[in-house]
């Protein structure tokens, strides 16, 4: 039996369109009903998309994608030219810093004016004072007029306010960027709690490894449209390729994918090809299980087919979930700045020690360059192998430091 879920919002064929002028004259006639002269720009074209209640979404895709107007749409800051946005639950809004503050109220006045504006009393409002003011942790600057602020403390009054107000839909918008890093902290344990909570919370960033960690389903936008949804770690990957322009393309050249992942996402202009890649331990045997701390080796074989200047050569560890735990290339590593001809191969090595924690994770590659200062990507294998690390000793996070300890009793 299948059980219907509870959709928070549902965006159905929705175009935001604005008219571009090229001269003033042309927006006045346009004003007063006459014909002009202007250019339609697409803000979103044709989105459909449903929230389910508890979810946590992320919505990812360039600058001008349409990221910032669909949540405005959804918040109602703005409205659609075509199409329909419902939504099902109260919405607490975190968009623009700034965004529904007087400035020239103080911190306590712009709470009542929040709170009665999403339809609370003056009384409920003023049990909620308390937990925002210590969320928000401003002070006696909540008794100034909030222009006077820093950013990092708007941030904090905006956030605790929007958390605090007890939504059932929180929207946000990278507003967390400007908050310190224990300030961020703080948001993101809160964001455990809602989702515990069974909030549905809505999430803009451009920090992928949060919306790797925190999103159980994303949208990808381009030029305001949805290219797909899915889990964070296959919205992730095509987002990679839409930033290089490369978004659905296969590696140009045939041949045999190295690795021994099958569904490897593969791209890339053709001009180079990973034709071998192989894990080794530090006895010099292919295997992909490695003991916690010992050495291993990734190693690559690249065949050009093109000259280039200066290509690099990288490999990144990613967990299962998609997180990038760590990697590198020879440009950080000021391994390798020669030009390569066409019909060139090299053999490529990555040697490190395997401080990560005991587990699963995945191992891509890259060969990448930048020609006129603009980045190129001539060939990627996405996930190509998978890496198990056997631990009798695991710590906090990701990564070990490797701690050597000393307890000693004072005398």
């Amino acid at each position: 039996m299948t059980v219907e879920r509870e959709v928070a919002i549902q965006i159905s064929h929705l175009n935001k369109v604005y008219k571009l002028y090229d001269k003033l004259r042309d927006r006045l006639k346009d004003a007063f009903g006459f014909k002009s002269s202007c250019k339609l720009h697409y803000a979103l074209q044709d989105v459909s998309l449903s929230v389910y209640k508890g979810e946590t979404v992320g919505i990812i895709g360039t600058n001008g994608s349409g990221k910032s107007t669909i949540l405005k749409i959804i918040t109602g800051v703005l409205h659609p030219t075509e199409g329909q946005c419902k939504v099902n639950g109260r919405i607490s809004a975190l968009l623009e810093l700034g965004a529904g503050f007087n400035q020239e109220y103080n911190g306590i006045e712009n709470i009542y004016l929040n709170g009665t504006m999403m339809g609370f009393s003056d009384k409920e409002i003023e049990e909620k004072i308390p937990a925002i003011l210590e969320f928000a942790d401003i002070g006696d600057y909540v008794y100034q007029p909030v222009k006077s602020y820093s950013s990092g403390m708007f941030v904090r009054l905006a956030f605790a306010v929007a958390i605090n107000i007890d939504p059932e839909i929180l929207i946000v918008d990278e507003a967390l960027s400007v908050g310190d890093i224990f300030f961020q902290a703080k948001c993101y344990h809160k964001f455990e709690e809602f989702k515990k909570l069974g909030k549905t919370i809505v999430f803009v960033s451009h920090d992928l490894n949060s919306v790797s960690k925190y999103c159980d389903r994303v949208f990808l936008l381009n030029q305001g449209k949805l290219l797909g949804e899915g889990d964070p770690k296959t919205m992730i990957d095509a987002y990679k390729q839409v930033l290089v322009g490369q978004y659905g393309e296969k590696g140009a050249e045939p041949g045999r994918t190295p690795g021994n992942n099958p569904d490897v996402l593969e791209y890339g202009d053709g001009r180079a090809r990973i034709e071998e890649c192989h894990l080794w331990d530090e006895q010099g045997r292919e295997t992909n299980v490695f003991v916690k701390g010992n050495p291993f080796t990734v190693s690559l074989k690249v065949r050009f087919t093109a000259e280039l200047t200066n290509p690099i050569f990288a490999f990144s560890v990613k967990n299962v979930q998609g997180t990038e735990i760590t990697g590198t290339n020879t440009m950080l590593e000021r391994a390798f700045m020669e030009s390569v001809k066409a019909g060139d191969c090299y053999h490529i090595t990555f040697t490190q020690d395997a401080n990560l924690q005991g587990g699963e994770y995945l191992i891509s590659l890259g060969v990448t360059g930048y020609e006129r200062d603009q980045f190129e990507v001539y060939h990627r294998l996405y996930d190509v192998m998978n890496m198990t690390i056997v631990s009798d000793k695991n710590t906090v996070g990701f990564y070990d430091c490797c701690s050597k300890v000393n307890v000693s009793k004072e005398m």
